[in-house]
């Protein structure tokens, strides 16, 4: 069962995922594990930091779902790849710089473990809706895409026009035919006047189609809420100064900890080039 768990890398733990609450359910996960890397004991230390990543890089949603790391948990990070450092155990250095690159980490001020769940889970909500709603801000406004994503098909081609000319149409091609049948023979161009769709139904029917998926991408990414609130309060709320400083924060802390690991691997560097350079000298 060992070796199957290894293989799978934690994958089984996916399988019991909620239907809803997947956000919860991922940072509970990343909660309990963090909770081993702040104990006492180094190996616990290490076997935490290294469920911590299988269960990001195994993790089966897209986007995946960010590590939240309180600042007070950064920096009991930045101990440990000290203390590992101290005791020869390099992967660690290579691991926590990889989690950085690939941005895994959500910094904030609350401790998931000592401090409120919902709290914290509120926190991220809000955090991450500030960041949808910069995406859609930079993503749609001043293009043509907001505009066809909020444009009425019907209104922009005058669909009970184009109804009543190609019926009229259809009507004048059927009369043109049939009297011409009077005097010519008419089988090969027959076909021409056979019931069809008309343009005007067809054109009907796609955009009835048309906003059915709109409403279904609506319910989906909510746009259609912004879009409504964005005319309502044209100003951005105050909240996000505070969710700004908080990114702020944390942006700082990490450059912190990038610069602390190259400090450590340049004088570790330098240490071995003067024992060489001393053993040369011997």
């Amino acid at each position: 069962m060992k070796r199957v768990w290894l293989s799978r890398k934690f994958t089984y733990i996916f399988e019991a995922s909620p239907p809803t609450k997947l956000a919860f359910f991922m940072q509970s996960l990343y909660a309990h594990t963090i909770g081993h890397m702040i104990s006492t004991s180094l190996s616990q230390r290490l076997g935490g930091l290294y469920c911590l990543y299988c269960l990001y890089e195994t993790q089966p949603f897209k986007p995946p779902f960010k590590i939240y790391l309180s600042l007070g948990e950064l920096k009991k990070l930045k101990t440990l790849v000290i203390n590992a450092k101290e005791h020869g155990i390099k992967v660690v250095t290579v691991l926590v710089k990889r989690m950085l690159e690939k941005n895994m980490f959500l910094f904030g001020f609350v401790d998931l473990n000592e401090g409120s769940v919902s709290e914290t889970v509120n926190q991220l909500s809000k955090l991450q809706d500030a960041r949808v709603q910069v995406a859609y801000k930079k993503l749609f406004d001043d293009t043509r895409i907001e505009q066809f994503l909020h444009m009425d098909m019907g209104m922009e081609f005058d669909l009970d026009m184009l109804k009543n000319m190609s019926t009229e149409y259809a009507e004048a091609k059927k009369l043109a035919i049939r009297e011409a049948s009077m005097a010519v023979d008419v089988q090969n161009i027959q076909h021409i006047s056979e019931d069809r769709e008309i343009i005007g139904d067809e054109i009907e029917r796609i955009t009835e189609n048309w906003n059915v998926q709109r409403q279904v991408f609506y319910q989906q990414t909510g746009l259609n809420e912004r879009y409504a609130k964005k005319n309502e309060q044209p100003h951005q709320p105050q909240h996000k100064k505070h969710e700004q400083k908080d990114d702020d924060v944390g942006d700082e802390f990490s450059h912190q900890l990038e610069l602390q690991l190259i400090e450590e691997e340049q004088l570790e560097q330098k240490q071995e080039d003067d024992e060489s350079s001393h053993g040369l000298e011997v």
